[in-house]
């Protein structure tokens, strides 16, 4: 009802009865609450994210300014060990080591310390700078939305209304704990906040001492708001906090199938996907595989031509270039030759008379009269929007209909669910074709984005990095069959690995991909863990490789030729007591309730309270070694 309210204008609602009129309203306001408050959601995460990409860009221009005074610290350090070194009794040393540093030991220990404070590419002192542009707008922001909290851990909401209680103020530090003298010299502190969920990085520039105590009586008030802005935005991320009323942001948890329902349909997922029902018989059949894996690696690594170990390091060796065969190309050239061009709205009316896919689209409330000519129409919209001309630039083209009656029919006649539909039925009558059936079986797919220009005034637009301008990712599944099978449109900076998944929800299209390729973005610590609980098995290519941990299966396992390649050891128990947790979360996207790039975009961010994903990341251990 909200997408037929969508298409209306003053003068037809103004003309719908009263009652009907009312409840299109309602929908429509009802539905573009929740969009107005996922896209402050949005705005907010975007504002604090560019904050601290500032920050960072500060600090290295910041260590390049500050060069001399390092090699000078370097410098001095070197003089004083070449002191300490000399001849003589410690009185001696102790002189010679005063000498080199005469006066200046003071100002020698305050450039350590500023050098120090900033180790680790903490950047967090300089993020007041861009903050306090825009501490206005985004304390707007929080008034407008109510946060909560996805556990029983409320900190951070408590945080938020005690930094709106000092909006206002002016004060540089304010008082966090109640102080009550007890006699002359005794004191009780009572804290007003639980500070425990400040990051370590953060407390130096917090708090007035240095080491981090249990109860600070006072804080750093500029400071502790770009704290808690900067967690707010990381509690959206991995799902610690939702926004009431929010779609995109909404509390996940409440997307899931219910625990009953898990229990009651367990054992037949279990057995669709050949997964054990039990966290202990799932870690002891992937501890087992991996064994397998590592045992096989290991006993065929010295036969091995291409992958040799170097100084500790992998070094896999370039593959020999097939050659071509010379009637490769004559087949090419063949092709070429007899392969006629087609027009696209021949092509489109050829597709139509053969399927009859426009059927799929009509009034969207369903009781308006038929069109004229409607296929023709229909055909024109498609054309339209499928090549992307614009309505403008399309009835320039074609004579017989104005840009007016093409943008009309977009708006009352077709939806997102039409285009998927006739989407899917395409895809399915294209399946029953026999010539696919040489090009490849559609048990595998492949994923990959491509950059289309969108106006800069736009959520969706950001700065592509390595294209260059402003717009969106088109990110596509093509079958081995060749055809598109799914597509989604998301922003430059997202990590293209969280939609990989999305082609499961097409559930009713006839080719089911069990294997996935694509680049690197199409990887991440969770994608791999969900990915085989939905029985998909993930192929990415994987660029800087060689910093991953290569974790084995036991601590006293080891291995004559590769044992030099692990590093550490799986943490079983973590999946084992978290196995129920990440099954429901498969069980709820076989099920529909939820989208995997829903769920992968919250619980892919690391949070010290998500548990889940900390499981994921130890599945996601096992699951690259295993294709090792």
């Amino acid at each position: 009802m909200a997408a037929e309210a969508k298409t209306l204008d003053a003068y037809r609602m103004s003309e719908i009865e009263k009652k009907k009129r009312y409840t299109l309203a309602i929908s429509l306001i009802s539905v573009q609450t929740s969009r107005i408050l996922d896209n402050i959601g949005e705005m907010l995460i975007k504002r604090m994210m560019s904050i601290h990409k500032k920050g960072r860009e500060f600090l290295q221009d910041y260590k390049k300014q500050t060069q001399k005074r390092t090699d000078s610290l370097v410098a001095t350090l070197q003089h004083v060990l070449m002191a300490y070194q000399t001849e003589g009794i410690p009185d001696e040393r102790l002189q010679a080591i005063q000498q080199v540093l005469g006066d200046k030991e003071d100002q020698v220990l305050q450039d350590c310390e500023d050098h120090l404070s900033l180790s680790g590419d903490n950047y967090y002192l300089f993020l007041q700078k861009f903050f306090k542009s825009h501490r206005s707008t985004l304390f707007k922001i929080l008034e407008v939305f109510p946060l909560r909290s996805t556990t029983q851990d409320s900190s951070i909401v408590e945080a938020i209304q005690f930094i709106f209680s000092h909006q206002h103020t002016r004060k540089e530090w304010i008082s966090v704990a109640h102080i009550k003298k007890i006699g002359l010299w005794k004191r009780e502190v009572t804290p007003l906040l639980n500070l425990s969920w400040i990051p370590d990085g953060w407390w130096r520039w917090l708090s007035p001492k240095k080491k981090r105590e249990v109860v600070p009586e006072e804080l750093n008030r500029r400071h502790f708001e770009v704290c808690v802005f900067s967690q707010i935005m990381w509690g959206l991320k991995s799902g610690d906090l939702y926004i009431e009323g929010s779609e995109k942001y909404a509390d996940y948890r409440k997307q899931l199938i219910s625990w009953e329902e898990y229990e009651e349909n367990l054992e037949e997922f279990c057995n669709q996907l050949n997964l054990p029902s039990l966290g202990s018989d799932f870690t002891k059949k992937i501890h087992h595989n991996l064994q397998q894996v590592c045992h096989n690696t290991n006993k065929s690594f010295p036969h091995n031509q291409q992958v040799r170990i170097e100084k500790g390091e992998v070094v896999i060796g370039k593959l020999k270039k097939k050659k071509v065969l010379p009637e490769l190309k004559e087949l090419e050239n063949y092709i070429m030759y007899n392969l006629e061009p087609i027009n696209v709205l021949d092509m489109l009316a050829d597709t139509e008379y053969w399927l009859n896919w426009t059927r799929f689209f009509g009034p969207i409330s369903g009781y308006e009269g038929k069109l004229e000519n409607h296929i023709d129409r229909y055909l024109t919209n498609t054309f339209c929007y499928g090549c992307n001309l614009g309505p403008t630039q399309t009835a320039r083209s074609i004579q017989e209909i104005d840009r007016k009656q093409i943008a009309w029919i977009n708006q009352r006649h077709v939806t997102i669910e039409d285009l998927d539909k006739a989407i899917r039925y395409i895809i399915n009558a294209y399946n029953r074709f026999e010539l696919p059936k040489y090009w490849g079986d559609g048990k595998s797919a492949s994923a990959d984005g491509t950059i289309w220009d969108v106006y800069e005034q736009n959520l969706l637009s950001e700065n592509h990095i390595r294209y260059g301008g402003y717009g969106g990712i088109g990110y596509y599944h093509v079958s081995n069959t060749y055809i598109a099978l799914f597509s989604n449109f998301i922003p430059c900076g997202v990590w293209e690995g969280i939609h990989i998944l999305d082609v499961l929800m097409n559930e009713k299209v006839d080719i089911q991909p069990e294997i996935l390729h694509s680049d690197t973005q199409g990887q991440s610590t969770t994608v791999f863990g969900l990915a085989t609980l939905l029985g998909i098995q993930l192929m990415p290519r994987i660029r800087n490789w060689k910093h991953l941990k290569l974790f084995r299966p036991n601590s006293q396992d080891s291995y004559e030729h590769i044992d030099e390649l692990f590093s550490g050891e799986i943490n079983w128990s973590m999946i084992e007591n978290h196995y129920p947790d990440m099954l429901r979360i498969a069980m709820s996207i076989k099920a529909g309730k939820i989208t995997p790039s829903t769920i992968l975009n919250t619980l892919g961010t690391y949070s010290k309270k998500n548990k889940i994903y900390q499981a994921w990341f130890c599945c996601k251990v096992f699951l690259r070694e295993v294709k090792m």
